[in-house]
C-alpha cells in the first residue's frame, strides 16, 4: 500500500477566503449557542470549495466541535440512498462504537441503521412501511440531537449537487427540524451544475426560506489572490507578467491556476479548460494514465483491493504506477483508498475512455464486485454492480442487478432510488427474452413494487402509472386478490390526489375478495374507514364488523386493532363519544400487549380528539403531551406525532391558550407531515387568524385548504371545518349576506356531522350568520334557518360541548356562556356573552346588554380578539353601556352618524350604487356622493368595501 506516499502541496498557504470564513466561524457560534444553523457553501467546479471546507472544519475541531463528513458521488443519482449520511455514521461507528452510537438512540431502534450501516446488525422485522422513511429521519434526527449534548457538531456534505433524493429529503428535515441543538450543517454544491431541471434547485429554494439558513456563493479568486496562491506553490513570488498570463487564463480558478503552473515556463495555454485538466494527467508515465483511466471508471474514490482486481496488478506494480500520479497530485490517499484530487480530474479521464474501453472497464468492475463484495464498504455492493452493469450496456445483467439493488433499496426505506432502479428493470424487460425466470418474478410484479414505492415516498402520478400498467396485465377472473389490491391502491392515489372515484374502486374491490380471507378483511378495513369519513357511518359500521369477524378467526391481532379504532371512528363521526373512547381503549390494549408503536399512538391520538369533544380539553393536552413524548421516543414524530400535535393544538385553541396552539401547530408543520395533517393543522391557525382579523393569513389558509373552492371528495370533517371557516371569513369581513351564501351552497348537498366540533359548531355559525344578516336579506335568511332546523332535528348531543354549541344554535345563549365557562372555553364563552348582549338590547334591557359585555371585553381582550373585541365595543356605545375600561374607550371611538348616513351606510353595505341609493332615498346622485364622503373618514375607512365591513363589524345597522 502506498500510506508511506505524500502527496506534493497544493499550496501551503491558505489564500483569501477570509469573509467566508468569518461567516461560516459565525454561524458555527450560533449553532454553539443552541441555535442550529445550516450553511449552503456554493460555488463553481475548481473555485476552492472543498478546501474552504477543511480548513473551517480544522478550525472548528480545534475549537471543539465533533466534525462528521460525508460527502455525495455521481454514482448516488443511480440510486446510492443516503450515501453522505452512510459516510458520516461509518465515520461515528469507526471513531466510538455501535454500541456507543446505540446508547444515543431510543431502545432496539438502533437496528433501524442497519439499513444504513451493516455493522449494526440485521434490520428490525418492523415492515410498516408507510412510516418507515418518517421514523428513519427522526432517528437520524435524534441521533444529532443526542450527540450534541455531549458537544457542537459540525456536519460537513460535501457535493450535494450529486445527492440522491432521500438524501436530499433528509437534508431538508433536518434543516428544518434541528431547531435549538448545537449542531452546524455545511452543505456544499457546484453552482455551475444546477441547470434549470436540476432536482436540487427547488431543495435550495426552499431551505433558503428556513430560519437559520445562510448561503455563501465563493467567488473566483482576485488577481491578487492568484498572485498568493501561485507564491505559495512556486515558493517565490512569481513574475508579474506570468501572474497576468495565468490569472487572464485561469479566470481566477484555483485548480486552473495550479493546472497552469503544472504546464511550467513554456506552458502553451491549452484552447479548452478540458484540455488544460488532461495535461496534468498526460505529462504522466503511461503506465500510470492507463491506472488512472482504470480508476476513474469506478468513480472519483477506489479501493487498493478493488483497483488492483480490476487492473490485474500486483500491488507492487500498482503502486509503482500510481507513484508518478500522487506525486503531481493527481491522486491523493484517504482512509486507505485512492482518490481522484479532484472531480474535474477524474472526469476529464473518464471522458477520455473509447467507447469499448468504457465498457470492458464497468464490465470489470461488475464481475471482480461481485465475486467479492468485500471490495466495496458494505452495502454498496449491489448498487454499484447495477451501475457498472448498466454503464457496461450488458442488458441482462443490468437488468438482474438493478432488480437486486432495487430490493436493498426497499430495506433501506429509499423508495425513490428503487423506483428508478424498478423503472430500468421495466425499461430492459423486453431486451431480455427470459427476463421473469432470470429475477424470479413476473412484469407485473415489477410494476407492483414500483407503484407501492411510489405511493410511499408520494410520487403519486407515477405510482398511478404503475398502478394502470399493473391492471392492464391482469385479469381479474383469475387473480382477483392482485387485481383487488391494486384497486385499493388506486383508490388511496386518488384519495391523495383529491380526485372521485376512490369508493367505486373500493366497492369493486370488495366484490373480488367474497371469501373470508385476510385479502377480504384488508379491502374492507380501507373500505369501512372511508365510508365512516364520507358519513356512510351505518355502512362503514357494518363492512368494518365482518372485517373484525374475519379477522378474529385468522387471529390477525394487529389489523383488529385497526379495525377497532376505525370502529371508534364512526362513532366519534355519529356523535357517540363515550362508545368512541371505549372502543379506542380496546384497541390500546392490543397495541400495548402486541407492543405495536402504530397502534398504541393512533389510539392515544383519538382519544384525544375524543376527549376534546367530550369538553375534557385539559386532559386532552396532557394525554397529547404524553403521545408525542411516545411518538418521538417511537420514530413517529413526522407522521403520528403531527397528527397528535394538530389534535393537541385544536385543545388548546378550545381552551383560548391560542398562542400555545400555534407553537405547537408551527413545529408541527416543519416536519413535513402529510398533505392531510398539514390542513388540518392549518385550520386551527385560520380559526385563531378569523378571531384576531388576520384577514391575510386567514385567506391565505383558505385558500390552500380548499375552502373557497369546496371538492366533491372532501370527507365530512373537512367539509364541516371548511364551510364553518369560510362563514366566519365572510363575517370577518362584514359580509353576512355571502356568509349566509356560502351555509346555504353547503346545505344544498351537505355532507353532515353529527360529531359535536363539527355538526353543531356548524350549525351554530349558521345561526349567527343568519342573524347578522336578517336585516338585509330576511327572506334568504329564514329560508337557509329552515334547511339548518331540518339538520338540527337528526343532531343528537353527547356532552357539554355539544349541549353548548345546541344552545347559541337555538338562541340559549346566557345557557352556552355558563356551559362554556365551566368547560373553560373563553372564546366562545365571550362570543356567547355578546349574542346575549345583542338579544337583551333588543328587548330594551339595556342594563342586562352591559353586564354580558362587562364580563365579555377581558376575555375578548386577554385573546387578542379584535374583531371581537371591536363589536363590544360598539355594542357598548349604543346601549350606553359604560365598561370601565380606559383603553377600550381609547380604542374605539365614538362614531356618530346622523340618521340619513345610516340610511345611505345600509344601503351601501348592500352593495349599491350612488345611482342606486338615489333612487331608493328620492334624493340626487350627487347628495348620495356627499353622504358618502363624510361617512367614510368617520369610520376611518377609505373604500365603500371598508365601509360596509366596519358598519357590520360596529354594529351600526342593527
Amino acid at each position: 500500500m502506498l500510506d508511506d506516499m505524500m502527496a506534493r502541496a497544493v499550496s501551503p498557504v491558505f489564500v483569501g477566503r477570509g469573509a467566508e470564513l468569518e461567516m461560516l466561524a459565525e454561524a458555527f457560534d450560533r449553532a454553539r449557542k443552541q441555535a442550529a444553523a445550516v450553511v449552503l457553501l456554493g460555488g463553481e467546479a475548481g473555485v476552492g470549495k472543498s478546501r474552504l471546507a477543511a480548513r473551517f472544519a480544522e478550525q472548528a475541531a480545534r475549537d471543539g466541535a465533533h466534525v462528521l463528513v460525508g460527502g455525495c458521488v455521481e454514482l448516488s443519482a443511480e440510486g446510492l440512498a443516503y450515501a453522505p449520511f452512510t459516510a458520516a455514521l461509518r465515520q461515528l461507528v469507526r471513531e466510538t462504537s455501535t454500541a456507543d452510537v446505540a446508547r444515543l438512540l431510543p431502545d432496539g431502534s438502533e437496528r433501524e441503521l442497519a439499513r444504513l450501516l451493516p455493522e449494526f446488525g440485521e434490520p428490525s422485522g418492523n415492515l410498516d412501511t408507510e412510516s418507515a422513511r418518517a421514523r428513519l429521519f427522526e432517528l437520524i434526527l435524534t441521533l444529532l440531537e443526542r450527540l450534541a449534548e455531549r458537544r457542537p457538531v459540525l456536519l460537513l456534505i460535501e457535493d450535494i449537487h450529486w445527492a440522491d433524493r432521500s438524501s436530499r429529503d433528509l437534508i431538508a428535515f433536518l434543516s428544518r427540524n434541528l431547531r435549538s441543538a448545537p449542531v452546524l450543517m455545511v452543505l456544499t454544491y457546484r453552482s455551475d451544475e444546477l441547470h434549470r431541471t436540476h432536482p436540487l434547485r427547488p431543495v435550495l429554494a426552499e431551505l433558503a426560506r428556513v430560519e437559520g439558513v445562510v448561503r455563501i456563493d465563493l467567488p473566483r479568486f482576485t488577481h491578487d489572490e492568484v498572485a498568493a496562491q501561485m507564491a505559495g506553490i512556486l515558493g517565490v513570488a512569481p513574475e508579474f507578467a506570468k501572474v497576468g498570463r495565468v490569472f487572464e487564463r485561469s479566470e481566477g480558478i484555483p485548480l486552473f491556476v495550479e493546472a497552469l503552473i503544472d504546464c511550467g515556463d513554456d506552458c502553451t495555454f491549452p484552447e479548452s479548460l478540458h484540455d488544460l485538466i488532461s495535461a496534468s494527467v498526460e505529462r504522466l508515465p503511461d503506465d500510470t494514465q492507463h491506472v488512472l483511466r482504470i480508476a476513474a471508471a469506478s468513480g472519483i474514490r477506489v479501493g487498493h483491493a478493488l483497483l488492483a482486481a480490476v487492473s490485474g496488478l500486483s500491488d507492487d506494480d500498482l503502486e509503482r504506477a500510481l507513484r508518478p500520479a500522487i506525486a503531481a497530485n493527481v491522486v491523493q490517499i484517504a482512509d486507505g483508498a485512492y482518490m481522484f484530487r479532484h472531480a474535474l480530474i477524474r472526469e476529464a479521464v473518464h471522458d477520455d475512455l473509447l467507447p469499448g474501453e468504457h465498457m470492458r472497464l464497468h464490465a470489470r468492475y461488475a464481475l471482480e464486485i461481485d465475486r467479492d463484495r468485500d471490495l466495496v464498504p458494505p452495502g454498496r455492493a449491489a448498487i454499484e454492480i447495477a451501475h457498472h452493469w448498466h454503464s457496461a450496456r450488458n442488458d441482462l445483467w443490468a437488468l438482474i442487478s438493478a432488480w437486486e439493488a432495487a430490493e436493498k433499496a426497499a430495506r433501506a426505506f429509499a423508495y425513490t432510488e428503487q423506483i428508478d432502479l424498478l423503472q430500468r428493470v421495466l425499461t430492459l424487460w423486453d431486451k431480455v427474452p427470459d427476463a421473469a425466470e432470470r429475477i424470479g418474478v413476473d412484469h407485473v410484479t415489477v410494476y407492483e413494487r414500483a407503484s407501492e414505492s411510489a405511493y410511499l415516498c408520494g410520487e403519486i402520478e407515477r405510482a398511478k402509472k404503475f398502478v394502470h400498467g399493473a391492471l392492464a396485465e391482469l385479469d381479474e377472473e383469475t387473480e382477483p386478490e392482485r387485481v383487488a389490491e391494486l384497486l385499493v391502491r388506486r383508490a388511496n392515489i386518488k384519495i391523495q390526489k383529491h380526485t372521485s372515484g376512490f369508493i367505486e374502486d373500493l366497492r369493486h374491490a370488495e366484490r373480488l375478495v367474497p371469501h373470508p380471507t385476510e385479502a377480504r378483511a384488508n379491502t374492507l378495513s380501507h373500505l369501512g374507514r372511508v365510508l365512516m369519513l364520507c358519513d356512510e357511518v351505518t355502512e362503514g359500521t357494518a363492512v368494518t364488523q365482518e372485517a373484525l369477524r374475519i379477522v378474529r378467526d385468522l387471529g390477525d391481532e394487529c389489523l383488529e386493532a385497526d379495525l377497532l379504532l376505525n370502529l371508534a371512528l364512526g362513532h366519534s363521526i355519529s356523535g357517540d363519544l363515550e362508545q368512541t373512547r371505549a372502543i379506542n381503549d380496546r384497541a390500546l390494549s392490543i397495541g400495548r400487549r402486541l407492543g405495536s408503536a402504530r397502534i398504541k399512538l393512533r389510539a392515544i391520538a383519538n382519544n384525544v380528539d375524543t376527549l376534546n369533544n367530550l369538553g375534557r380539553s385539559e386532559e386532552a393536552v396532557q394525554l397529547a403531551v404524553e403521545g408525542e413524548r411516545l411518538a418521538k421516543t417511537y420514530g413517529r414524530m413526522r407522521a403520528q406525532g403531527a397528527f397528535i400535535a394538530n389534535n393537541r393544538a385544536e385543545a388548546l385553541e378550545a381552551l383560548g391558550r391560542w398562542d400555545e396552539a400555534l407553537d405547537v401547530s408551527a413545529h408541527a408543520l416543519t416536519m413535513e407531515p402529510t398533505r392531510q395533517n398539514r390542513w388540518h393543522l392549518l385550520r386551527v391557525r385560520a380559526d385563531i387568524a378569523i378571531a384576531r382579523g388576520e384577514e391575510d393569513t386567514a385567506k391565505k389558509i383558505l385558500t390552500e385548504v380548499g375552502a373557497f373552492s369546496p371538492r366533491s371528495e372532501d370527507g365530512t370533517q373537512e367539509w364541516a371545518a371548511n364551510t364553518r371557516m369560510l362563514i366566519s371569513w365572510h363575517l370577518l369581513r362584514g359580509e353576512p349576506d355571502k356568509a349566509v351564501e356560502a351555509a346555504e351552497s353547503a346545505l344544498v348537498n351537505p355532507r353532515w356531522s353529527r360529531k359535536a366540533m363539527l355538526g353543531w359548531r356548524l350549525l351554530a355559525a349558521i345561526r349567527v350568520a343568519c342573524d347578522r344578516a336578517a336585516a338585509v336579506a330576511p327572506e334568504h335568511t329564514a329560508t337557509v334557518r329552515g334547511l339548518t332546523d331540518v339538520f338540527a332535528a337528526d343532531m343528537v348531543t353527547d356532552g357539554p360541548v355539544g349541549t353548548a354549541f345546541r344552545q347559541v344554535y337555538e338562541g340559549g345563549f346566557d345557557e352556552a356562556a355558563a356551559g362554556w365557562k365551566v368547560l373553560g372555553r373563553p372564546y366562545p364563552r365571550a362570543k356567547a356573552l355578546v349574542y346575549g348582549a345583542i338579544a337583551a338590547a333588543a328587548q330594551g334591557d339595556r342594563d342586562g346588554a352591559a353586564a354580558r359585555l362587562r364580563t365579555a371585553r377581558p376575555l375578548a381582550e386577554a385573546l387578542r380578539a379584535a374583531p371581537l373585541l371591536a363589536e363590544i365595543d360598539a355594542l357598548a356605545r349604543r346601549v350606553g353601556a359604560a365598561l370601565d375600561d380606559a383603553s377600550a374607550r381609547k380604542a374605539a371611538p365614538e362614531v356618530t352618524l346622523t340618521p340619513r348616513e345610516l340610511e345611505v351606510l345600509r344601503l351601501v353595505a348592500q352593495g349599491r350604487t350612488n345611482r342606486d341609493i338615489a333612487g331608493e332615498l328620492f334624493i340626487s346622485a350627487k347628495t348620495v356622493s356627499v353622504h358618502v364622503s363624510n361617512i367614510l373618514p368617520k369610520l376611518g375607512v377609505s373604500t365603500r368595501g371598508e365601509a360596509a365591513a366596519a358598519a357590520h363589524r360596529l354594529a351600526l345597522l342593527n
